[in-house]
């Protein structure tokens, strides 16, 4: 009876509720229970009606503010303005260490060293001397090799990041497919595509290839003909500047074109001299390539920079301990005969002094590492 009773008491509360609703405003909002509210308010809400709500709290309270929040965003920059920054920064750079080190408290190589390395790599690999003309080879491509400037910066692009053996290759096949050397009114006008397939065997042809078309284009541009001979006539400084202005070319390929095609002293840094001279110390072991060669060439003194990147190319290809992926086994000749020198003063009393006490510190640590083994 009591469970029969309460259930007509439910019924009339939901009635009093319904009308309750039906009544006025104020009313309403009194008597409607809030979890009751809340629990209509969510099914009746849909996706479609709550996706604007959630825009309208993350639009911009005035026109002003979107107009200041896109325009302090910046633009995605072109493959032109990064070539156009790329130029500036390598010619900032080439401004402020022409003919200085970038590491002024650094002090080798001395001129010393200089003269006991190229002594002990003439033993090694025979002694280097500038030839008395130069002759564009034709058997291979070479690095600088050739009396044409423009020649010999596309010769030195062709043997970027590759093995002789690859450029040659490149070099021969975009000889082919020209009709013969230096023709660049046929490779400018043949467009992208089929440079890049011609030089394909010498790697990055896709960069190389657009390097190649775009110096064409800039020196038709500034000369009205395909030649930068008149490099010839310039200065070191005006020449290196120049080369740098070209996209593709940087301090490395610029000085190879100074060096064996101008016949200036300049010295180049390619992987194998930069590999080697931080393996002797002559450089900091963080330096860059560019940093290196702006070092090295502010230090090497002038008539030993033909010799010794020649050198020390050379001894890079050969050494089984100084090549790419080579272990220091402690057997290169290099390095051996290079620290005994030191060590008898044949560069000078400062670096016996300073090499004794490298000695020291390697014998401490070869002690301690003994000492470590055994207990």
């Amino acid at each position: 009876m009591a469970a029969t009773a309460t259930t007509p008491l439910r019924r009339s509360s939901r009635n009093a509720h319904v009308k309750a609703e039906q009544g006025s405003p104020s009313k309403q909002a009194v008597k409607v229970e809030p979890n009751t509210s809340r629990k209509r308010v969510k099914r009746e809400q849909s996706p479609a009606t709550s996706i604007p709500n959630k825009k309208i709290k993350t639009e911009p309270s005035s026109p002003s503010t979107t107009t200041a929040t896109t325009s302090s965003r910046k633009p995605p920059k072109s493959t032109v303005d990064k070539a156009a920054e790329l130029q500036a920064r390598k010619l900032k750079s080439f401004a402020a260490y022409a003919n200085k080190s970038p590491f002024p408290d650094f002090k080798h190589p001395t001129p010393e060293e200089c003269l006991l390395a190229h002594r002990i790599l003439a033993g090694l690999h025979g002694d280097r001397r500038r030839p008395e003309s130069v002759v564009a080879p034709a058997d291979r491509a070479g690095c600088g090799d050739s009396p044409s400037v423009l020649d010999a910066l596309v010769r030195t692009i062709l043997s970027q990041n590759t093995s002789d053996k690859n450029s040659t290759r490149a070099k021969r096949s975009m000889d082919a497919a020209y009709g013969g050397s230096d023709q660049w009114d046929r490779i400018a006008q043949g467009g992208q595509k089929k440079l890049q397939e011609a030089i394909q065997s010498g790697g990055l042809s896709v960069v190389k290839s657009r390097a190649i078309l775009r110096i064409l284009e800039q020196v038709h541009e500034r000369y009205g003909a395909y030649s930068l001979d008149h490099l010839f006539q310039a200065s070191n400084d005006d020449a290196m500047r120049e080369m740098l202005s070209f996209q593709g070319v940087g301090p490395k390929t610029a000085s190879c074109v100074l060096l064996f095609c101008l016949r200036r002293e300049s010295f180049a840094v390619d992987t194998h001299v930069h590999r080697i001279t931080g393996l002797l110390g002559w450089r900091p072991d963080a330096a860059s390539r560019d940093e290196a060669h702006a070092h090295l060439d502010a230090m090497i003194p002038d008539a030993e920079k033909y010799a010794l990147h020649v050198l020390l190319i050379s001894h890079g290809k050969n050494c089984d301990e100084c090549k790419a992926g080579g272990r220091s086994v402690g057997k290169c000749e290099l390095r051996r005969a290079f620290r005994k020198g030191k060590m008898q003063g044949e560069a000078g009393e400062e670096v016996k002094k300073e090499e004794e006490e490298v000695v020291k510190k390697e014998k401490v640590k070869t002690e301690k590492k003994v000492k470590t083994e055994e207990d």
